[in-house]
């Protein structure tokens, strides 16, 4: 297995004034765990990694058909979208489409992730609502699942609701582990999430990438509105979209808060995380993007939006650069 150093470093004056450490693990088509970085086997949250399986259900059901919703409303519903007015408006949609209204959703409002949707927001002199949560596809689609099986709204966000079992059994499935072994905590947006090993992370992403080959099934359709709504994914300059853009839906990757990224390099089945040990969210696009690069997924000589990611100034309160944030190696 071949060992990689992904650690993302932060100077001041050519003096490097901070470290992150950052584990990894890379899962390829056979299923192998084929290189890491510092820990594979750690146990940490996936957080909104996870939103590609957690929506499969609704589609294995039939529900999300049943509904007439497309990859608008799939891509949004693996989305951390920006809370761009594009955004709202889908979300505002499927709520619609079931007979519920933004009050409906568990999950709370948040400021726009977006720059974009926090400055429309601000001068429309709005204030955020819970459709403005970058998890508010996700929760609408949870709302359909519950709506389409007939089983109660009330709760569906808890981990002893039926949306959340067939969740976890979606994702025990993808990640090779039994249910029993992964832990289910509560998300930032209120709903259940899951903990499990690095490497069982990077395998589902292996999978999915291995399954969205075929010319049907949920793992080509989720991958298929990933892959062709990239703004809906992120949003206007978010790591997301610009990574799906910049290679032309070769690479799909997923945040998640707390350092912890997923992505799967499509046309090689392969299957990746980063983890920021520290949770830093400064230096998980860097880490993912130099990992990527060591994959031969990225090209050494990076497009300019990919390379903000990669290496950000420091900056002083009067905007001059005094440093930066960038891999080590």
């Amino acid at each position: 297995m071949k060992s990689l150093e992904l650690d993302v470093v932060v100077t001041r004056g050519g003096i490097v004034e901070s470290r992150h450490r950052v584990h990894a693990a890379v899962v390829d088509a056979s299923d192998a765990l084929v290189a890491s970085s510092g820990d594979p086997g750690r146990v940490t949250h996936w957080r909104s990694c996870a939103k590609p399986f957690q929506v499969m259900p609704l589609l294995a059901s039939g529900g999300f058909d049943d509904l007439h919703w497309g990859d608008d409303e799939l891509a949004l519903a693996c989305a951390s979208h920006g809370g761009e007015p594009e955004h709202i408006a889908i979300a505002e949609r499927m709520l619609g489409g079931i007979g519920l209204e933004e009050g409906d959703l568990a999950c709370g409002p948040h400021e726009p992730l977006a720059s974009r949707g926090a400055r429309l927001l601000r001068e429309a002199g709005q204030r955020p609502s819970r459709l403005h949560n970058n998890c508010s596809g996700k929760h609408a689609a949870m709302l359909a699942a519950a709506h389409t099986a007939g089983w109660p709204l009330y709760g569906y966000e808890r981990a002893d609701h039926s949306v959340q079992k067939c969740c976890l059994a979606s994702v025990a499935r993808w990640t090779g582990l039994d249910a029993s072994a992964i832990t289910v905590a509560v998300d930032g947006c209120g709903v259940t999430e899951f903990a499990l090993p690095l490497e069982h992370m990077a395998r589902a992403y292996a999978r999915l990438a291995l399954a969205a080959t075929g010319e049907a099934g949920v793992a080509a359709r989720v991958v298929g509105a990933m892959r062709t709504r990239p703004f809906l994914l992120g949003g206007t300059d978010r790591f997301d979209s610009v990574l799906v853009e910049e290679t032309e839906g070769r690479v799909v990757a997923k945040l998640g808060a707390e350092g912890v990224h997923s992505a799967a390099i499509l046309d090689r089945g392969i299957g990746v995380v980063v983890k920021v040990e520290d949770g830093a969210h400064r230096a998980q696009f860097p880490a993912l993007v130099r990992l990527l690069q060591l994959l031969d997924a990225l090209p050494a000589e990076l497009p300019p939006r990919l390379e903000e990611f990669c290496r950000r100034s420091v900056r002083n309160t009067r905007g001059e650069p005094v440093g930066e944030i960038r891999p080590v190696a």
